[in-house]
């Protein structure tokens, strides 16, 4: 049988359906895809709305994480998989795994250092044999700053040292899911770090050119306000392709922060987070902080409505400054989705760059990519 084009894998959880709602009335009309999940009824609802809907209707698959025979059949039948089951250090690499076997497309939405670095560690090699293309992190982690920097630096001269600072302001909020997810993150920052270590024990870095990070809290510099670094997955993310892909020049930096208007803002946030980091370190404490919030919950469309983001980024290189504005609504869902299921088009119909491996966005994507968010309504504005 022929495989489909994409499946969607958790399309029943909260971000899975508000991008099973959008690829349904984005895909091409001769497009195959499939939704998947444990329970056939539940799939099947979404099957029968989006038909109700106009929509391209989807196949169904019935998958569980923990049947690898399930999860080798559903990759055997599709050219890209697409999974929005987290948290993904705790349910994400049965997914990961039967994509590289399978040699296809792989695409989620985690924002997990630890997972990401394990998941290189373990099928990175695999996947390069086999040709599959696993890409991480392709929602608000990390699309607008791997994607954004990328539009920045081919805007300056080539072959020279080039310096960029993204400055990230947004009002939203978050799902249980991605609650649980950073709770999880934060408990286990220790276990990251080592992961992160063998992983930079094995992984080349590029000949000749130097690649680097950083950043300290104070005064941003090129937009008004103050700055504190966020400890996320986004820099690593636009690091990463720094080094694969030789237009970030010579010399590159990249300094990622969050932006306050005011210091007492800044301040305000930096306690939170820090609290919020210690207090996950420990049982009592880390079940306290699960329970404030019920997993699968996710805020109501008005509430999103109502949300935004703004990333600033500011580029100096060979004597130039230039400035790349990423803009657009509800970054944790609704433009999350978006990206996602753009993300997931992009590479099963457009003609990108031939790669293989655990790739980035910009790496496996760039342009095609940032051309399909723009028409989708996300803004990449040159200042």
């Amino acid at each position: 049988m022929t495989p489909v084009d994409l499946t969607l894998f958790g399309a029943t959880g909260f971000t899975g359906g508000l991008t099973a709602d959008y690829l349904a009335q984005h895909l091409p009309a001769d497009a195959r895809w499939a939704v998947a999940g444990r329970s056939a009824d539940r799939l099947q609802a979404i099957a029968d709305r989006v038909a109700s809907e106009g929509g391209v209707v989807p196949e169904v698959v019935v998958a569980d994480h923990g049947d690898q025979t399930s999860m080798q059949r559903m990759a055997a039948g599709t050219r890209v998989l697409v999974s929005t089951v987290g948290p993904y250090l705790q349910y994400g690499e049965p997914a990961v795994k039967a994509a590289a076997e399978a040699g296809i497309g792989y695409l989620d939405l985690t924002g997990e250092p630890g997972f990401v670095d394990a998941m290189w560690l373990k099928y990175h090699e695999i996947a390069r044999s086999t040709g599959a293309r696993l890409i991480h992190a392709c929602g608000f982690d990390s699309v607008p700053y791997d994607l954004g920097v990328l539009d920045l630096v081919e805007r300056l001269p080539v072959d020279v040292p080039i310096t960029v600072k993204g400055y990230i302001r947004a009002n939203a909020s978050f799902s249980g899911g991605t609650y649980h997810s950073a709770v999880t993150q934060f408990s286990q920052l220790a276990l990251a770090e080592r992961v992160a270590a063998e992983r930079r024990k094995h992984e080349r870095r590029p000949e000749g050119r130097r690649v680097r990070g950083g950043g300290r809290p104070g005064r941003a510099s090129g937009v008004r306000g103050y700055a504190v670094p966020l400890p996320t997955i986004d820099p690593q993310v636009v690091l990463r392709s720094a080094r694969a892909l030789e237009v970030y020049g010579p010399d590159f930096r990249y300094e990622h922060f969050a932006h306050f208007h005011t210091a007492r803002m800044a301040i305000a946030a930096g306690l939170g987070l820090g609290a919020a980091v210690l207090g996950a370190q420990f049982g009592p404490t880390r079940r306290l902080l699960l329970k404030a919030q019920k997993a699968g919950d996710g805020p109501s469309q008005e509430r999103r409505a109502s949300s935004w983001f703004t990333l600033t980024l500011v580029g100096e290189g060979g004597g130039e400054h230039v400035e790349t504005e990423v803009s657009g609504g509800d970054p944790g869902y609704d433009e999350t989705a978006k990206m996602l299921a753009e993300s997931a088009m992009c590479l099963a119909f457009d003609d990108v760059p031939e790669a293989s491996g655990q790739l980035t966005t910009a790496v496996a994507m760039g342009r095609p990519l940032i051309d399909r968010l723009i028409a989708a309504g996300i803004t990449f504005r040159a200042r």
